[in-house]
């Protein structure tokens, strides 16, 4: 495992981003981890957070694409944090940009906030994390919407790998149906592998217990 997913797993434990209990996703799974990214509330968070996302755009995707588009509203400092971190890392100008959730009537008008999607342009789309595939449906028609754009990916923060609509899971079958290509900074395998009976900070994180109900959350609702 890269060193900076490894970084990143501790870093989402540092910012009460993962959680391990008893919880119930938007899709209405109970789960006994979460992610909630509406936790990285500080400019150094958010900073180290975009460029944890730049650089697994950048090993998926590379740099050659025109836009990042965040749906709101978790999505809207994530396009900023990370256009500011991939010009940082990899001197390039990627411009961002959000939908509103009720299209403007007056000034900076429309249901775009930043910039505007144009014909031609490449658009990556960055969320949180995707637990059943549910949001992207929503997404994709704003960005569709506004010229003949053609989408090359998406990234989230974190895998699920759990089963979205089918058998298979939610990324797998965003890339069937939209044809574009999905990545994760990290997957919730790759997090079990570095944190199980290994302590971090004095502490087991996920101790036996725990990965027994990891696994059988996976048994129920883990993707083919």
């Amino acid at each position: 495992m890269e060193q900076y997913k490894k970084e990143f797993i501790e870093f989402m434990i540092d910012c009460n981003v993962l959680k391990f209990g008893d919880f119930v996703t938007k899709s209405g799974r109970k789960t006994p981890f979460f992610v909630n990214t509406g936790f990285y509330r500080t400019g150094t968070q958010l900073r180290r957070l975009g460029e944890y996302y730049a650089e697994a755009i950048n090993n998926e995707f590379g740099t050659d694409f025109d836009v990042l588009f965040g749906p709101a509203y978790k999505g809207i400092p994530l396009t900023v944090a990370t256009t500011v971190a991939i010009a940082d890392m990899y001197d390039e100008d990627i411009r961002y940009c959000s939908n509103r959730k009720e299209i403007k009537d007056h000034g900076d008008k429309g249901i775009l906030l930043g910039s505007p999607i144009e014909d031609g342009d490449k658009v990556v789309i960055i969320e949180d994390v995707t637990t059943a595939g549910t949001s992207i449906e929503e997404t994709l028609p704003i960005i569709k919407a506004q010229g003949n754009v053609d989408v090359v990916g998406m990234v989230v923060s974190v895998d699920r790998m759990e089963r979205g609509q089918g058998k298979k899971s939610a990324l797998s079958e965003i890339e069937e149906k939209y044809g574009f290509k999905t990545t994760s900074i990290v997957t919730m395998k790759e997090v079990v592998e570095h944190l199980y009976n290994k302590p971090y900070r004095g502490k087991v994180v996920i101790d036996d217990t725990l990965k027994k109900a990891i696994d059988a959350y996976y048994e129920q609702y883990g993707a083919e």
